[in-house]
């Protein structure tokens, strides 16, 4: 029977509250690892020896809320993001499962969305999430990578006046800086939503066997694993889009283009060619322990917790 349009607000508005708080659960797990990372990535060579020297620094110099420096952003904007890049895959699951990309289901007369499906449709979620969620990403980067402890030494207030300065000189496309890098690194949920719709699938064969899992945790385990495909395969973009994303703007563009440095706004190829030059294959790489520390937590985390919350509030997640 088809859902009314009453009932498909009501589904809206669980949806998004579900989105709340699965970005709440993202920001208060992992936000501190991010920042470590954004640090490592973002910082020049030889900065930091490591994870544990970047978190011993931090703390020392700039107290342990300095792990939450630029958490306000993300914490408004991912049930922005959550919303587009869920309603976003399923909208383009429905689409797949239209133009044939189909199996039969076992045990039942209809058909369900491949594995390959899963993924091509956790792509162009991604690829569309990413023009919501590269202006939080910026202002995040920006605030991250402020060093002063006295507030009124940074050169960004918060993130409206990092808004604000931006947009002074840039123009509403500033707040995009970085687009390409953002495109590249969530176009990577191909492999998040593959693996999630792999490893669903294994727990559900599970049924009816002395090894059976509830549903809920296999929400927990799927989403907490699938993190680890996703970032092995994600990190080199996210190396480029947050060094682009930490260029030190805003400053006006300047009209000669020098062959060294960034003279210019800083591009996805030539941000990946000096990374190049400056680390090798490992200069992609940079970050990965904090990323593979936080990925399981806050990921099965934001699983659990949006799959709870729907069920909670009398909704459940279609999926194909």
């Amino acid at each position: 029977m088809a859902a009314s349009d009453e009932q498909k607000g009501q589904i809206r508005l669980v949806g998004a509250l579900a989105g709340m708080g699965s970005g709440l659960t993202k920001v208060a797990v992992g936000h501190g690892f991010d920042t470590i990372k954004t640090r490592l990535q973002c910082s020049p060579a030889g900065t930091y020896r490591n994870s544990l020297d970047c978190l011993g620094k931090l703390v020392r110099n700039e107290g342990i809320l300095a792990l939450y420096k630029g958490a306000t952003p993300p914490a408004v904007g991912w049930t922005a993001i959550d919303s587009v890049l869920l309603g976003a895959l399923h909208n383009y699951r429905l689409f797949l499962i239209r133009s044939g990309f189909t199996e039969p289901t076992p045990g039942h007369e209809e058909q369900r969305l491949t594995i390959l499906g899963h993924g091509v449709a956790g792509l162009f979620a991604g690829i569309t999430s990413a023009f919501v969620a590269t202006p939080m990403e910026l202002i995040k980067v920006k605030l991250q990578l402020q060093l002063q402890n006295s507030a009124s030494e940074r050169q960004f207030k918060g993130p409206i006046d990092c808004i604000h300065k931006i947009y002074k000189v840039q123009g509403v496309a500033g707040l995009w800086t970085g687009l390409p890098g953002s495109l590249a690194f969530r176009s990577n949920f191909f492999w998040m939503f593959l693996s999630f719709e792999i490893l669903m699938r294994s727990f559900g064969r599970l049924k009816d066997t002395p090894y059976e899992i509830s549903t809920g945790t296999a929400h927990f385990l799927s989403g907490g694993l699938g993190a680890f495909a996703y970032w092995a395969m994600a990190i080199p973009a996210d190396n480029i889009k947050n060094r682009m994303m930490a260029y030190p703007y805003p400053q006006p563009y300047p009209t000669s283009i020098q062959s060294d440095g960034f003279d210019v706004k800083p591009s996805f190829l030539r941000t990946a060619r000096l990374i190049s030059a400056e680390g090798g294959l490992v200069g992609f790489y940079r970050g990965l322990g904090p990323c593979l520390l936080r990925a399981f937590p806050v990921n099965a985390c934001a699983f659990f917790v949006y799959e709870g919350t729907m069920k909670f509030l009398g909704a459940e997640k279609t999926r194909h």
